[in-house]
């Protein structure tokens, strides 16, 4: 569905949702926090009311009109001391790009893989051909993608979780070393932790990287992702309940309503002593207190599902929204990839005043909907795989209540947004995957995980 913004503003001058509207991101500075070459994956978190098994996403159907180049990420080194990654794509080159498609030519279906018992999470371990699907219960296990079958759990903490409403085994993200597990233990509170890899197993070493106290049992956030410059980002939601009654959201002095960047090394100590602060982290230096130095970005309330585009770097984000709307945000490398960025809550909610002005340093989402079109929003990634030529370079992502899928193409220099036309098996849109191959997975909390594909012969 391609709607140009004229037609749209002639239809429904009135809506709320065309002033303001979204618009692409430019470039503003040629700083680049990643390395291209060696991106991986994402994880995240879920919708407002405790009674929400987890992480509402269509509409908006604007066009935006200002156009700008994306400027290519320079290929940075990373950090000797970060969690690395093997190269995901050999074309990860600019030189060697294919051209982005064209997202409403793209002709698309759900072939379903296997059936789990809720599936949260995937991640692609270095090294391993399989990938590794976490269960909100509390296993991960190696899973053949191509023939549907589990392979051998290799982690089981069923026994240090409870998976009911927005908690349990929340996300997961595997280097050359460690698998980093988000998980909400007995008491509720957040904890990441590192189990030591043994080759394509668990070794049985194991240490605590974060320990977060939850106030309310919802908003935990959960997603992990090891990012193209190396380091290990966590998000945090602001902590439950509604209306941000922390003002989480906008207090630096609190990890909760912000994502969180590290620079892990649990074969050191445990604690605190099993991570690095990024010298570049906006809080770094910070000394009293009143800013978290692990802090990367901050202003989110639920960011169920961030990722990072392989090939660019960029940094997408999906937060689920309070009342009214949903949001989609769009953090580009060449400007840092959301360092230091205000996403808004809970001054803002999506591109709307909840309970203030913008923030310094806001950045405003690319994409929002309202809750005439779903529920929770659920993030996705770019699509890099080569089984949908027209999907290539658009950001599919869709809505935990409607179960759709969508997606947003700004490659134009316009926001465009595609309602893909499919529902998942199951409904429940809990999350999506990534495999090495770059081809796209959904996750149900029916426990279906179903490949995304081209439908046309």
């Amino acid at each position: 569905m391609a709607v140009s913004a004229a037609l749209v503003a002639a239809c429904a001058a009135d809506d709320e949702l065309l002033i303001p509207t979204p618009t692409v991101p430019v470039v503003t500075t040629t700083a680049a926090i990643a390395n291209p070459s060696v991106v991986e994956g994402s994880v995240g978190n879920t919708a407002e009311t405790t009674t929400e098994p987890l992480p509402a996403a269509e509409q908006n159907p604007v066009t935006q009109t200002q156009a700008q180049t994306r400027q290519d990420v320079p290929n940075l080194e990373v950090p000797a001391t970060a969690e690395t990654t093997k190269p995901v794509d050999s074309s990860s080159s600019s030189t060697t790009l294919r051209p982005t498609g064209n997202v409403f030519d793209a002709a698309v279906e759900l072939s379903p893989v296997l059936n789990l018992d809720v599936p949260i999470d995937m991640a692609v371990a270095p090294g391993d051909d399989l990938v590794w699907i976490a269960e909100q219960a509390g296993r991960v296990s190696r899973v053949d993608l191509a023939s549907g079958e589990v392979v051998e759990t290799i982690l089981d903490i069923t026994s240090e979780t409870q998976a009911t409403g927005e908690q349990g085994l929340l996300g997961i993200a595997a280097g050359e070393h460690w698998l980093y597990v988000n998980f909400t233990d007995l008491d509720g509170d957040s904890r990441v932790d590192a189990f030591k890899r043994d080759g394509n197993r668990l070794g049985g070493q194991r240490r605590r990287i974060l320990l977060q106290a939850q106030p309310f049992s919802n908003h935990n956030g959960g997603d992990l992702a090891i990012g193209p410059d190396g380091l290990l980002y966590v998000a945090f939601g602001d902590g439950g309940s509604g209306g941000d009654p922390l003002n989480a959201g906008q207090d630096p002095s609190t990890w909760l309503g912000s994502i969180l960047r590290l620079d892990p090394r649990p074969d050191s100590a445990t604690g605190t002593g099993a991570y690095a602060i990024p010298s570049d982290n906006p809080f770094a230096d910070n000394t009293d207190g009143s800013h978290k130095p692990e802090i990367f970005l901050t202003g989110v309330r639920n960011p169920w599902r961030f990722s990072f585009d392989r090939h660019s770097g960029d940094l997408w984000i999906a937060d689920v929204g309070q009342d009214r709307y949903e949001e989609v945000n769009l953090l580009l490398a060449a400007n840092g990839g959301g360092l230091g960025a205000n996403l808004g809550w809970r001054l803002r909610e999506g591109l709307h005043s909840f309970s203030g002005q913008k923030p310094t340093a806001n950045v405003d989402p690319v994409w929002q909907y309202d809750h005439s079109d779903g529920c929770s929003v659920t993030g996705g990634y770019v699509y890099r795989g080569s089984t949908i030529e027209d999907l290539y370079g658009a950001y599919v992502f869709g809505d935990y209540c409607t179960a759709r899928l969508w997606a947003l193409q700004t490659s134009s220099g316009e926001v465009e947004f595609r309602d893909l036309g499919v529902e998942i098996p199951g409904g429940r849109l809990v999350s999506f995957g990534e495999g090495a191959d770059g081809e796209l997975y959904t996750m149900s909390l029916d426990g279906t995980v179903s490949r995304l594909a081209d439908s046309r012969p």
